[in-house]
């Protein structure tokens, strides 16, 4: 009679509407570290809701239960359903129903309460997704760009909340790069010459280490290491007379192959996934410090050193294997068919190993590096990606692609619809994901904001909160809404935020067209919130005879230079082709659109707001300036090729209106933002590149000079 009683009160509580003040227990497993992270993401915002959260399994009014169903639910998926007053949050695993929690609780942020909650499920696209995070020491560039992030990344709370992000986001893994991380992770028991450390120093790098691994496993988050290689300490080049040029900065460098090399970095491998259990992975690289080696010698040297060092740490170890760019014996060189059967055929013999913890991961960069310019695939690091990867189709790996950014650092940036095109062109098969990052930036300190008053946010990471999130939740669910982004948006800035996720869209995409308008291959052969490009050893601002003469990256876009060509031999293009002046026609609509569409918000004395607003403002400024300077540079090279005297005079009217452009750039972004430093190559492997400032105000004497070009063209003289 009892236990019928206590069956039917509580069927009575569990059908009860529950109002704003009535308590709430929550049924979840204790003992899990992945759901008591979920459950702490959870809690303030019932709170913040009125819900008051009992201990005591009697004295509710709703109940949500948290819990892992595999048999049912996929991996990384999730279920939310209603049943009276019954929530339940179900994951396929742990990581599910961390996303399942989140979820509930960003309804709850949005304006639902519990009485609203309606079904909703979601499933990855993609197993991998993943943020790519150089460090501040032992980086790839020597750079004060670099260097300014020491403190910052050495603080375990920047770690904290960027792993916050990742998981709020969907990213689901962190990879950690630079030259040579062992030595700042473990002391070499047979090497303890290599360290440069005092055991109280070493154990401050453990410390830190092992609270990033820990606080990722929380949040269901897998890390993997990736070195460059190959490199040593200066401490251990210096007893062993080995690997002289191995060292921090040089990267560009001949590999060092000999024995004792070899065994320091085997061992060093086993000893680090010993100490550092919840790492998940090893990245490979067979680039830099590698010159000198065949393609085959390299792929020996890794299975030699790192492979043969994963199976004696005795654990399951999670793989990168990057396609190497580099079809001959030289640092930089070519990709080809041979180089790709011959990694394919290494990468193969990895995934058969009992201890690999497949799939293993073959990586590739989208576009080199910079993948914000056209969602097509065009090329990869060296050039042309053939089909060997995924004809046949692989068995034991999956293809990867890395979509670098060094094309903007201070201004914020999001194109949802590019991203889901992004996505939409790559989602074969063979497909596995994304890493997302960049190589000479690091989202750490943040070294833009000029002005003393507060802002919402504390890292730079932050200040491109709409990056992370459009690239993590659209890696993970294509099919995500706008309003998902919108929702954000008004959550920080009420109404006033109703327009800027379309405002930003049209005017970040500035970024897009000139990414695939101007080809470009590595790091600073193209940086785009600058309107600058590598030249000879030094980045400058392009000119008007550089976008004339570039080729494009987008093979549906068409070059100034051919376009005039064209037009002087009476050719049309394609329909699909998109010339300059169709160019010129969507920056114009774009960039007006979204100057439009933000022109009566006011940000009053809200400085994140009104640092979202300039960013818009300087994006599509930048976009209209392009569009004058497309104008000016087809008129230029229209006089030179002595189609009419008059284009002479456009020209410099062109240049002239795109000069004003660029002054209201500097007038948006001078109070705001400081001069920044930035990690360009300067023509050398290790030489220090400290004085590299980038403001748009610094070069505008170079933006001045097309109108100087104009007014002293000739003709051209044709060739005989």
């Amino acid at each position: 009679m009892k236990s019928i009683l206590i069956i039917f009160i509580l069927s009575f509580l569990v059908s009860t509407k529950p109002t704003f003040g009535q308590n709430i227990y929550m049924l979840y497993d204790k003992s899990s570290v992945e759901t008591n992270y979920a459950v702490g993401k959870l809690t303030p915002e019932l709170q913040s809701k009125g819900y008051k959260l009992v201990a005591s399994p009697t004295d509710y009014q709703f109940l949500i239960n948290l819990e892992i169903e595999s048999s049912k639910i996929g991996p990384e998926s999730y279920v939310i359903k209603k049943e009276d007053n019954k929530i339940s949050v179900l994951g396929g695993d742990e990581r599910g129903l961390i996303y399942g929690t989140l979820s509930l609780a960003e309804s709850l942020r949005n304006g639902f309460s519990l009485p609203d909650i309606t079904y909703k499920s979601e499933k990855p696209h993609f197993p991998l997704r993943a943020i790519k995070h150089n460090t501040a020491w032992y980086s790839y560039r020597p750079s004060s760009a670099l260097d300014l992030h020491y403190e910052t990344l050495r603080d375990v709370k920047y770690w904290e909340a960027f792993l916050d992000m990742m998981v709020e986001n969907r990213f689901n893994s962190l990879s950690i790069w630079n030259l040579h991380p062992f030595v700042f992770m473990i002391q070499a028991k047979n090497f303890p010459e290599a360290s440069p450390f005092s055991p109280k120093e070493m154990e401050e790098w453990k410390t830190l280490h092992k609270s990033i691994f820990r606080m990722a496993k929380e949040r269901a988050i897998e890390t993997y290491i990736i070195p460059f290689n190959i490199f040593v300490s200066h401490e251990f080049a210096k007893a062993h007379n080995v690997a002289q040029k191995n060292v921090y900065p040089h990267y560009y460098v001949p590999g060092d192959t000999s024995e004792i090399v070899k065994r320091y970095m085997r061992e060093s491998v086993t000893q680090l996934l010993v100490e550092y259990p919840e790492l998940t992975g090893f990245g490979l690289t067979l680039g830099e410090g590698m010159a000198g080696m065949t393609p085959q010698q390299r792929e020996d040297w890794m299975f030699e050193t790192y492979i043969e060092g994963m199976r004696l740490a005795g654990r399951p170890v999670k793989l990168v294997h990057r396609i190497p760019f580099s079809s001959t014996t030289e640092s930089l060189g070519a990709t080809s068919v041979e180089l790709e059967k011959l990694t394919r055929n290494a990468i193969e013999r990895e995934a058969k190993l009992d201890f690999i913890d497949g799939p293993i991961w073959a990586d590739l960069k989208y576009n080199w590096s910079h993948a914000h310019s056209t969602p097509k695939l065009v090329k990869v690091h060296g050039g042309e990606m053939f089909d060997t990867f995924y004809n046949p189709l692989p068995d034991g790996y999956k293809v990867t692609y890395t979509a670098r950014n060094e094309d903007f650092f201070a201004l914020r940036w999001g194109v949802p619809q590019f991203i889901r095109d992004h996505i939409g062109l790559n989602s074969q098969s063979y497909v596995g994901g994304y890493f997302v990052g960049s190589e000479s930036y690091i989202p750490a300190k943040d070294y833009f904001t000029a002005i003393k008053g507060p802002v919402d946010w504390k890292f730079a990471f932050q200040r491109q909160w709409l990056f992370y999130k459009l690239w993590g939740r659209l890696l993970y669910n294509p099919q995500t809404p706008d309003d998902v982004f919108v929702a954000t948006y008004k959550n920080k800035y009420g109404e006033a935020g109703q327009n800027l996720l379309e405002a930003m869209a049209l005017a970040s995409s500035t970024q897009l067209k000139l990414g695939s308008l101007y080809d470009s291959r590595w790091d600073f052969t193209l940086y785009g919130e600058g309107m600058m490009a590598l030249i000879g050893d030094s980045t400058k601002y392009i000119s008007a005879d550089r976008l004339i003469n570039q080729p494009t990256l987008d093979p549906d876009y068409v070059s100034v230079k051919d376009y005039v060509a064209a037009t002087k031999a009476g050719k049309d293009f394609a329909p699909k082709k998109i010339t300059p002046p169709v160019l010129i026609g969507l920056l114009e609509k774009d960039c007006l659109k979204a100057l439009k569409l933000i022109e009566n918000v006011d940000a009053k004395e809200d400085n994140s707001l009104m640092y979202e607003l300039a960013d818009i403002r300087i994006w599509a400024n930048l976009g209209l300036h392009l569009a004058e300077k497309l104008k000016g540079s087809i008129a230029l090279q229209s006089y030179r090729e002595g189609l009419g005297e008059q284009y002479k005079t456009e020209a410099i009217s062109a240049f002239t209106k795109g000069l004003e452009y660029w002054d209201q750039v500097i007038s948006i972004s001078r109070p705001i933002y400081k001069d920044m430093p930035l990690a360009h190559y300067n023509g050398s492997s290790h030489d220090r590149n400290d004085d590299n400032l980038f403001h748009w105000a610094l070069i505008r004497d170079e933006v001045a000079n097309d109108i100087e070009l104009a007014k002293s063209a000739s003709v051209s003289t044709p060739k005989k």
